[in-house]
């Protein structure tokens, strides 16, 4: 095990199942996190993508919101259609600033009414969800938010994630693609969701944080599954054409140019009532003038976050946000903005990586099909 970091940081409850797995943990978020064990980030990936890969995601930020009205209410600050939620499900949105620039991504899940109020399970990025969390409580005062600090969460992904962890939870199976419940191991409640960051199917299980390790360990003695840290689980969300929050969406972008326009329903289209309607309403109706995009990069050597994007002519299109070396594919690809007249699959362009020009091409995102599990 070797650690790499200044000052102090976080654990998170799984912390002593890493250091005895041999880890390398580094720091992320404020956190001490696994970015990869012995086997190595290109195992680990092609492990997630053929078997089950098991994710600490301890360090995310999850929250309960709850009171009179908590859907309509924080539809106010999204433009994800919540309304519409039935007990179980979940929705994927963003927090947007008054310009409809994206402070973060999140998941929203609505869990069964208590006492007359309605109730939304948050899990924000962990990076900022002190900020996050800060601008709910500002925005929304007559609503209760209650950070979940005694929880730990856990992320199992790949084409054996179902039947591992069916043998842990029985029924866990039936859950579809962005639906979620509650379940029971050795005497403690857990709550799974049917869905991940890497494309692939899997789940998400958020439990008493001093429960976390034993669970995890269980899982792990199960051969199909091993653990996979920082390292592969970012190769993984950017081979499914994934966003990261902080490098390709932030509050210099919108929903629609960073390509999330899916996530935003008619109604919501139509209504409007969020941060920055009017800049996403005109970017929906007249289209982005920048577009986030894919490129396959020529040779061997990847292209990373902050390069430039240039035309055949020598003009300035864009910028990468994210890049590197796709295990699934065996070579280089990355994620970036290209001006809107520009991105054209197929399309080719010059990449500025550390001094050398980088030929590649754009391509349509994702990059690896997604294969989750819709229908049950």
């Amino acid at each position: 095990m070797t650690v790499e970091h200044a000052g102090a940081l976080a654990r998170t409850p799984l912390f002593d199942l890493h250091l005895s797995l041999g880890a390398r943990l580094v720091a992320f978020a404020g956190y001490e996190m696994p970015v990869q064990y012995p086997d190595g980030v290109i195992a680990e990936h092609l492990h997630a993508r053929a078997g089950a890969g098991l994710f600490d995601v301890s360090h995310m930020g999850q929250a309960l919101l709850e009171g009179e009205g908590a859907l309509e209410a924080f539809e106010r600050l999204v433009p994800g259609d919540l309304r519409s939620l039935a007990p179980g499900r979940m929705r994927y949105t963003q927090l947007l600033d008054e310009a409809g620039g994206i402070l973060d991504d999140l998941m929203a899940t609505r869990l069964p009414d208590a006492g007359g109020a309605q109730r939304l399970l948050l899990v924000v990025n962990a990076a900022g969800k002190r900020v996050d969390f800060a601008h709910i409580r500002a925005a929304l005062p007559a609503l209760a938010l209650t950070p979940l600090k005694d929880r730990a969460l856990l992320a199992l992904q790949g084409p054996q994630a179902a039947d591992a962890l069916r043998a842990h939870l029985p029924g866990v199976e039936k859950l579809a693609f962005m639906t979620g419940g509650d379940f029971e191991a050795g005497g403690r409640r857990l709550f799974v969701s049917r869905s991940g960051y890497t494309g692939e199917d899997g789940f998400e299980i958020s439990l008493p944080a001093d429960f976390a390790e034993a669970f995890a360990r269980a899982l792990l003695a199960d051969p199909r599954v091993r653990p996979i840290g920082l390292g592969a689980r970012d190769s993984l969300r950017l081979e499914a054409g994934l966003p990261l929050c902080g490098h390709d969406i932030d509050a210099s972008t919108d929903p629609v140019e960073a390509g999330l326009a899916w996530s935003i329903s008619r109604r919501r289209r139509a209504e409007g009532g969020f941060p920055g309607f009017s800049r996403v309403a005109r970017a929906l109706s007249e289209g982005p003038s920048r577009k986030r995009v894919g490129f396959l990069v020529e040779g061997r050597q990847p292209a990373r976050e902050g390069a430039a994007v240039e035309a055949p002519d020598g003009r300035a299109i864009g910028v990468l946000t994210s890049g590197g070396y796709a295990p699934s594919l065996s070579r280089p690809i990355a994620m970036g903005y290209v001006e809107t007249g520009e991105a054209r699959v197929g399309a080719r362009v010059a990449l500025l990586a550390r001094g050398r020009r980088l030929d590649a091409s754009l391509v349509a995102l994702p990059f690896v099909p997604h294969r989750y599990v819709r229908e049950v």
